[in-house]
């Protein structure tokens, strides 16, 4: 990921200037990282440590949203519906 995007990406997303640890912060990076590792999958089908990489990221976004749905549940729906998560209740 460029710097500029994940810059960008960390000041649409943060609580207040100099956040990159809140779960809003790091579930849209997260997303970010899946979405680019996704795109390399699909033309690198036999990748599979980059496979792995991939499915650990979606394990973590998963834990991230989980606790971000339990703490503050408006957020949770906000951050689902921009980023395009599907699945949330």
């Amino acid at each position: 990921m460029e710097k500029a995007k994940k810059t960008e990406i960390i000041g649409k997303f943060a609580r207040k200037e100099g956040d990159t640890g809140s779960p809003e912060v790091q579930i849209a990076l997260l997303s970010q990282r899946i979405a680019e590792i996704t795109e390399h999958m699909r033309s690198h089908k036999k990748d599979h440590s980059t496979r792995r990489g991939l499915l650990g990221m979606v394990s973590k976004r998963k834990s991230l949203l989980k606790y971000l749905s339990k703490e503050n549940h408006e957020k949770f729906v906000e951050i689902s519906s921009e980023l395009g998560i599907r699945g949330q209740k």
